[in-house]
């Protein structure tokens, strides 16, 4: 069986293959099939999201279709980014950017006195599609905490300054494998995998 990951994301490829590899001939990029198509993700959810841009994927191609959404939750900000990790600082999308903003409303909370809960998790779900419709969808969880200085060149978006409680070190320092044992993702896919073996 093959599917398509409805992103052109090379990490999130990278993740996704790794962990399906065995259930899928192949799971090819938009841009491996030359799509170019813009998804508005207007769900209110993490798999919202995920489910709106695998069913549109899925049939556009009538292949099955993998859909994910993640993001990190800070404590301090009542759950912020959230479903808008991605383009937190706004458009066009920039991880930069995106941090700073993080970073500066901690330090406005921290600067007004304020006790701040720098803990937070990162969530991710997976959503399979098929052209008919019918989804399996998985969801995981990671802990750790927001830190001041970037560690690390590895990973994406907020992983150099997200410290891990399970690995002691940043996702940005942190190993594709390591990453992978305990990273949201990898959960969501797992839980997906479980699910997979269920409903066939």
């Amino acid at each position: 069986m093959k599917a398509v990951l409805a992103s052109n994301n090379k990490h999130k490829l990278v993740e996704i293959k790794t962990m399906l590899s065995d259930k899928f001939q192949d799971i090819y990029t938009l841009a491996d099939l030359s799509i170019n198509v813009e998804i508005e993700e207007n769900g209110n959810t993490f798999e919202e999201n995920a489910y709106i841009k695998a069913n549109t994927i899925a049939k556009l191609t009538g292949l099955p279709a993998i859909g994910d959404d993640s993001g990190i939750c800070v404590s301090a900000l009542n759950g912020e980014p959230n479903i808008y990790s991605a383009r937190y600082a706004g458009e066009p999308c920039n991880d930069k950017n995106n941090n700073t903003k993080l970073l500066s409303k901690l330090h406005a909370l921290e600067n007004n006195g304020d006790k701040v809960d720098r803990t937070a998790y990162f969530q991710s779900v997976v959503v399979l599609c098929y052209p008919d419709g019918s989804f399996i969808s998985g969801s995981g969880r990671t802990y750790g905490k927001i830190i001041d200085d970037y560690r690390g060149s590895n990973g994406f978006g907020y992983d150099p300054m997200f410290l891990s409680d399970e690995l002691g070190k940043t996702f940005g320092e942190a190993t594709m494998e390591e990453k992978n044992k305990i990273s949201h993702r990898s959960r969501a896919l797992k839980d997906l995998l479980g699910k997979m073996q269920n409903a066939f």
